[in-house]
């Protein structure tokens, strides 16, 4: 505990993949120094001792928490000092300004300091984190799937005209089984049908492998999201991949997030006002999390089918005078307060042992 007249200070964090760039300013703004550490855990510790050596450490306002900074802040959050989300510096500040790592250090210190800077970092050392990591190689498996599976069909159609005839009729399943097991001559390999055949086999047994790869990811995932958030998984049209996405997209702490609008702005579900004059309206927005937003997509998609309530919903909005995207935005907004409430609910529930 300082003392009362212990001097204040506030730092900023200019992160990078092997350096990080600090700086350190007083309550009244004054820059007090800056020096740049290693991003290692030594250099984290170093970091930390430099910065409460001024004084009484309020805060820290790090840029990329998610990224290069994600260690730092780990570090920081189990000293128990506020972290303090930053954004890069806009451009018409950069060129005012200039361009450096101490600058951008100062800026950070500075956005932490007067309050513009406010959000909590997520935090990466729980089972969300886990859930994440798995989540991003299921998510390369599949893209690389599909590119395989119309890499294989671009050679069918490209291909030789006998051996194209042999292959175009078969469906996609019956295409890859019969490339995989096929066993051409590679002594032939500078003939165009075998060598066709030869990619064939290489890009279907590619998919066989990454269809395996999935199938065991997925195996780990269920589990894994139900375990976090049984409520989740349980709300209509909510499935295990829906919830991975959304529990990521909110963190292992979604109380950082302080309303059900912050979730829905975050997730791209927040109407913007776009009205002027004597038209008032609300457009789409645009930003946000797109894999949060392509999430609740689905969920309305779903309900538009399954749930009575949001079918009623869809029908008395169109005699109203809504077009189909407009009732989709609205409903995408409904479906996000639901979700952060339920976020909320499961995250403040004691664990059951």
């Amino acid at each position: 505990m300082g003392s009362a007249h212990e001097l204040q200070v506030t730092g900023g964090i200019d992160t990078h993949k092997d350096t990080h760039t600090a700086a350190v300013l007083d309550s009244a703004g004054r820059l007090l120094g800056h020096r740049q550490f290693p991003t290692t855990p030594s250099g984290y510790r170093s970091l930390l001792a430099w910065l409460q050596g001024f004084g009484l450490l309020l805060r820290v306002g790090v840029e990329g928490t998610g990224v290069y900074g994600a260690g730092l802040a780990r570090h920081l959050h189990a000293a128990g000092i506020e972290v303090v989300e930053v954004d890069r510096p806009d451009r018409k500040t950069r060129r005012w300004q200039g361009k450096s790592d101490p600058v951008d250090a100062e800026a950070a210190a500075r956005a932490a300091l007067s309050g513009r800077a406010t959000g909590t970092p997520k935090h990466r050392d729980g089972q969300v984190e886990a859930l994440r990591a798995l989540r991003v190689a299921r998510r390369s498996a599949i893209s690389n799937r599909a590119e395989a599976q119309t890499q294989m069909k671009s050679l069918v159609v490209t291909a030789p005209e006998t051996l194209r005839t042999e292959l175009r009729g078969l469906t996609t399943r019956r295409l890859i089984t019969h490339c995989a097991t096929r066993r051409p001559d590679h002594s032939r390999a500078k003939d165009p049908a075998t060598a066709t055949l030869i990619a064939l086999r290489s890009l279907a047994q590619r998919h066989q492998r990454l269809t395996a790869e999935i199938a065991e990811l997925d195996a780990l995932l269920g589990p894994l999201v139900a375990a976090i958030n049984p409520g989740l998984v349980a709300l209509n049209g909510v499935g295990t991949e829906v919830a991975g996405q959304l529990l990521v997209t909110a963190g292992e702490n979604p109380e950082r997030l302080d309303s059900e609008a912050a979730f829905a702005m975050l997730c791209g579900a927040a109407p913007l006002p776009a009205s002027s004059g004597r038209t008032h309206r609300h457009r789409l927005n645009r930003g946000g999390d797109r894999q949060a937003n392509a999430a609740l997509y689905r969920i309305v998609l779903c309900r538009l089918r399954w749930d009575p309530r949001t079918r009623a919903y869809r029908d008395r909005r169109t005699t109203e005078g809504m077009s189909k995207k407009e009732i989709i935005r609205c409903l995408k907004r409904y479906i996000a307060r639901e979700i952060y409430q339920e976020l909320l609910t499961s995250h403040d529930a004691p664990a059951v042992a």
